[in-house]
């Protein structure tokens, strides 16, 4: 049976003057940082964070659209700026995770290089 990373900590940090980062943990002690910023509902969305904590420590982090799709569609009201501010917060540290994990960038992951520079 292969050795699966879960993830083991979802934390919330206030950056001022109106960010909300956020820290996931994984059992294989790789961290991954999002950032789930709703303009003016910072206490909001940690309170939706704190759901998303509740769902998903002891999951494997490399499931990423089996936790969005649970996370989106397991809810009587779905969306909403709350819910998708902190969905794309705890989207954005997997594939953080799932970058360091393979020893890409995300970008790499995402799809690939788009231009050589910006003018």
């Amino acid at each position: 049976m292969a050795n699966t990373s879960t993830i083991t900590k979802i934390e919330t940090f206030r950056v001022p003057p109106r960010w909300l980062l956020v820290r996931v943990e994984t059992s294989d002690g790789i961290i991954g940082w999002g950032e789930g910023t709703l303009e003016g509902h910072t206490e909001a969305v940690e309170g939706g964070f704190k759901d998303l904590t509740e769902r998903f420590v002891g999951v494997d982090p490399d499931n990423i659209l089996d936790i969005w799709q649970t996370a989106y569609m397991g809810r009587f009201y779905r969306g909403g700026p709350v819910l998708m501010s902190a969905l794309s917060g705890l989207d954005i540290a997997l594939w953080d995770i799932k970058g360091k994990k393979l020893g890409v960038p995300v970008w790499q992951l995402l799809g690939g290089k788009v231009r050589d520079r910006i003018k």
